[in-house]
């Protein structure tokens, strides 16, 4: 699933479908029911920046704060933890790898970044704007700012 789809569609999923629409995009009750969320981002109809899917799953509003302060059918909203798993390890679950992708633990790829401030102590608002400050993949460094490189470089 796309969490970005939600914020695009919203106004003609509420146009065409009506009241039916409160069980699209349910991603709160499909994740309590058991269900495994893998997220993408549907580019290229869809832009490839995570941190706008992240930012559509914790709020289920667009950047200009439509629909509304509590976003679309607002008790579908679901966890920024929740969020990233279905960006990073659902995501290895739906590709059939999860044994190697998806998680920091010993053995799979080191694909990570560095932000450039904590999701977890931000406004959900703040998340689509975030910034990658360095980036590793496969466990080498490929990209850096030059404000981190000296970090990177002392690690």
């Amino acid at each position: 699933m796309q969490p970005i789809h939600a914020i695009s569609d919203y106004r003609t999923a509420d146009r065409f479908w009506g009241a039916r629409s409160k069980t699209a995009y349910a991603w709160n009750s499909l994740q309590e029911q058991g269900t495994r969320m893998a997220f993408g981002s549907d580019a290229p109809v869809e832009s490839p920046n995570p941190f706008w899917g992240l930012h559509a799953a914790v709020s289920r509003k667009r950047a200009d704060g439509t629909p509304g302060p509590e976003g679309w059918y607002p008790e579908q909203r679901i966890s920024l933890m929740n969020a990233i798993q279905g960006f990073t390890s659902g995501a290895a679950y739906a590709a059939g790898m999860e044994d190697r992708l998806g998680k920091l633990v010993p053995g799979y790829h080191a694909d990570l970044i560095i932000l450039d401030r904590d999701p977890f102590h931000v406004s959900p608002d703040e998340i689509r704007d975030m910034l990658p400050m360095a980036t590793m993949v496969g466990g080498e460094w490929v990209h850096q700012d030059t404000e981190i490189e000296e970090i990177i470089s002392a690690s």
